[in-house]
């Protein structure tokens, strides 16, 4: 069962979908916001988290200063796990909580996306989804999270598939069986027009 690492909502506790998530393992979570934090990513950041499951990486985020959240998972019982989940982060948080829950296809939500453009991106996606899913999300994000940086988790057996234009690697950190890949979006040029 993952845990809320640190911040205000540190040891909570969070449900987890009955079946069709792997949730991120609390190590890979601790080093990969070590890293998140020394490159200030985090406080203040937007977080959108696609293929959202339990939510544990969006809600540590919140709960190290991040200030809002969008998480979205096509699963019923993920969209469970993360109302249960937001209501024990809302009943320990020191003030009102900026989330949003959307239950639908990330490529349906990315088409049309609300709320802030998001700073931090978190793609955790089933190891099995294939890459060209993985890629057409990227690429949307080029839109919809100019200038944001993006966290995608894949199994270390996989090499990363070659990147869409405006995303670029900047780092990969492997934990065991999970690759972590911090991807930096290209900002908007002055002359794009939305």
């Amino acid at each position: 069962m993952p845990r809320i690492i640190s911040g205000w909502a540190g040891s909570l506790q969070l449900r987890t979908p009955t079946s069709g998530t792997r949730p991120t393992s609390d190590r890979v979570r601790e080093a990969l916001f070590s890293t998140l934090e020394a490159r200030d990513a985090v406080q203040g950041a937007h977080v959108l988290d696609l293929f959202a499951g339990s939510g544990a990486l969006a809600f540590e985020a919140l709960s190290r200063g991040a200030v809002s959240a969008v998480l979205v998972d096509r699963s019923n019982g993920a969209a469970t796990a993360l109302r249960q989940n937001l209501a024990l982060l809302r009943r320990a948080a020191p003030q009102p909580l900026d989330v949003r829950i959307v239950v639908r296809p990330v490529a349906g939500y990315l088409a049309t996306p609300a709320g802030p453009p998001p700073t931090l991106v978190f793609l955790d996606p089933p190891y099995d989804l294939p890459d060209a899913a993985v890629l057409d999300a990227l690429a949307a994000l080029v839109v919809v999270a100019p200038g944001a940086l993006l966290v995608l988790e894949r199994s270390a057996r996989d090499a990363l598939p070659g990147l869409p234009e405006g995303v670029r690697l900047d780092r990969t950190r492997t934990y065991g069986d999970t690759a972590v890949h911090l991807l930096e979006v290209a900002p908007a040029r002055a002359d794009d027009s939305r």
